[in-house]
């Protein structure tokens, strides 16, 4: 059974990561509809400001409490997340609350915390918000993605991406209500699994940024799609040795290089976009929010090479 410090630390780093890439797949819809679709706008907008207020609370409990290498992770912010908002926002005229951007900038890790059954219970009851905020946003992302295969919607959004998004909200969903079951996670186990849903997200990164660049940025897009083309065979590889056909620290090795030599791809492109240097209909928050998330998988992937 979880420990009350660790159930603490988890369910923070997990809000502080998860309910960011929420609020702004929620955006990415709310902006993706046509106006003729005002009331899903309106639906995507109310998730947007709901994930907005999980991640306000949860960096309100956050500081001197969540483990430091998430937040020198560059996963929860990047040093573009902040001008990414504010030209976001110009783009769009969403109001973005920045403030959250700012506020965790400020934030502490610490490795060593104390019990505090306070603290415990308000973790516990801003699990149980976001997980029934997510249950509904998957809920709502798969009426929307039924709708588009069906035709009864036009959305900007690519419907690969719509999945994509839905299984990401899978995830933290999955891990919210094992972390409210105070579930031990096995990392070495997770590796496999963690390993094959990264690896297939990176290849469908990829073939985003592919398919929103301008046709005439040949390099780009070439350098995207074999990314893409490389991701896909590290996930098929991380299938393998989910069936035990194959050894996984090759995979890990394979995966960290890949992922590292994305990511830097990512921070370029995102730096290229803020400063008008790309062609591409790839709106600023979308690159940083890619970028975070190979971050992410970063720091998971140093974790299983550490075990």
């Amino acid at each position: 059974m979880l420990s009350s410090i660790e159930f603490i630390k988890q369910s923070l780093g997990l809000h502080l990561f998860f309910a960011r890439i929420m609020k702004e797949h929620s955006f990415f819809l709310e902006v993706g509809f046509t106006s003729k679709d005002s009331g899903f706008i309106q639906q995507a907008d109310a998730f947007r400001r709901e994930f907005d207020g999980i991640l306000g609370e949860t960096i309100s409990l956050s500081n001197s409490v969540v483990n430091p290498e998430i937040l020198q992770s560059g996963e929860v912010i990047t040093p573009f997340t902040l001008n990414a908002e504010m030209a976001t926002i110009y783009f769009t005229g969403v109001r973005i609350p920045t403030q959250l951007t700012q506020a965790e900038a400020r934030l502490a890790g610490s490795d060593i915390i104390t019990a505090n059954p306070v603290l415990e219970r308000h973790v516990s009851v801003l699990n149980q918000r976001a997980i029934n905020a997510t249950a509904a946003l998957i809920q709502f992302k798969k009426n929307i993605l039924s709708n588009v295969l069906y035709c009864k919607m036009f959305t900007f959004n690519y419907p690969l991406l719509i999945l994509h998004i839905t299984r990401e909200a899978e995830l933290y969903l999955l891990q919210l209500r094992r972390l409210q079951r105070r579930e031990e996670i096995d990392l070495a186990k997770e590796a496999y699994e963690l390993q094959f849903f990264w690896n297939r997200q990176m290849a469908e990164h990829a073939k985003f940024i592919r398919g929103l660049l301008d046709p005439t940025e040949n390099d780009l897009i070439n350098q995207a799609n074999d990314f893409g083309n490389e991701f896909d065979q590290l996930t098929a590889e991380a299938k393998a040795a989910m069936d035990a056909t194959s050894p996984m620290a090759k995979v890990t090795d394979e995966s960290l290089k890949a992922t590292e030599d994305f990511r830097n791809f990512k921070a370029q492109g995102t730096q290229a976009i803020l400063e008008c240097k790309v062609k591409s209909i790839i709106i600023p928050l979308l690159g940083d929010h890619v970028l975070r998330e190979a971050n992410h998988y970063l720091r998971l992937l140093k974790m299983f090479e550490g075990r």
